[in-house]
């Protein structure tokens, strides 16, 4: 970048980052009928193409290194909730969304519309509205463009490993700790306001796909829940924008000032129900072959005789 571009995109952020602790809610922003007519990307000084390229530049690292599930039915039905729920957003660019086989709860974006799911959150969302609402916020992130926009904070800030916040709860975030490359305060308030952002605009997404949108706010609850209760079960990366009772209540208040009741919404769906099922019969077979493998566990020899079905007793 020349010497001049690099000054004038200086002060564009400057600019943009003076208005950032404005109201978002403003404009078509809290009117979910105007989904895909308004304008939610903010200040970026990157174009769309170069976000794509760089988002497919990270997937690719995603797929090398993580290891993605390879149960194409389970992947097909998390693609599709995908591209339904990215259909009814803001955003401008092609999605694709992958199963990475992981328990731990979490989804990520990257720039450009790659979205990466967990096994952990279709195992901890009980319904298909509660998995979605994860996604709704995750497309948020892409339809408002909030990685690249923090990759412009970082050309002023000069760190030059900030792309590597965009794995989320996945490598990059232990990469980048182990890298050294801290980021400074004004960075985590940026990211907890573009996470606000997030669940406003996933919520009227989910919304518009159909679903009940207090599925945002049990997932929530889920996640405060299990955090409390088995404390590394969710990403570490959430420790910069927790899931607490401001959150919840906000996200509530929300909920009723901008979105009008519907007849009915979507909760489950029973091929939701199924692939859930799917997942924990999966797990639960490497959970036997693992304590069938353990040293420690009871050997079984089977029983004298040629009686049938034979009875296993413990050596």
């Amino acid at each position: 970048m020349k010497m001049k571009d690099a000054l004038v995109c200086i002060i564009l952020c400057l600019c943009a980052a003076s208005i950032e602790g404005q109201s978002f809610a403003d404009d078509k922003k809290d009117d979910p009928s105007q989904i895909g007519n308004r304008d939610v990307e903010g200040f970026n000084c990157y174009s769309l193409e170069k976000e794509i390229a760089m988002g497919k530049q990270l997937a690719g690292e995603v797929q090398r290194q993580a290891k993605l599930m390879d149960d194409p039915i389970i992947a097909e039905y998390v693609n599709r909730v995908g591209q339904n729920l990215a259909r009814n957003s803001d955003a401008k660019v092609p999605f694709t969304f992958q199963v990475i086989d992981d328990s731990t709860l979490n989804a990520f974006a990257l720039p450009g519309g790659f979205v990466f799911v967990n096994t952990g959150l279709v195992t901890a969302a009980e319904t298909e509205a509660e998995m979605a609402s994860a996604m709704a916020h995750e497309i948020a992130h892409v339809a408002a463009r909030h990685m690249t926009r923090q990759a412009c904070r970082a050309k002023i800030a000069n760190i030059a490993t900030i792309p590597l916040i965009f794995l989320g709860g996945w490598g990059g975030y232990a990469i980048r700790e182990a890298a050294g490359a801290a980021i400074p305060m004004t960075f985590l308030t940026f990211s907890r306001g573009y996470e606000a952002e997030a669940d406003y605009l996933g919520l009227q997404y989910l919304y518009a796909a159909g679903y009940d949108p207090t599925a945002a706010l049990d997932m929530f609850e889920k996640m405060m829940s299990l955090e409390r209760g088995k404390p590394g079960s969710i990403a570490k990366v959430f420790s910069t924008h927790p899931m607490n009772g401001d959150r919840l209540k906000k996200a509530q208040a929300e909920i009723q000032r901008i979105l009008p009741q519907k007849a009915e919404y979507v909760v489950n769906t029973s091929e939701y129900a199924d692939v859930r099922g799917r997942l924990l019969a999966i797990e639960n077979r490497r959970k036997l072959r693992s304590t069938d493998k353990d040293p420690k566990a009871p050997v079984l020899r089977r029983s004298p005789g040629s009686g049938a079905p034979e009875r296993d007793w413990v050596e």
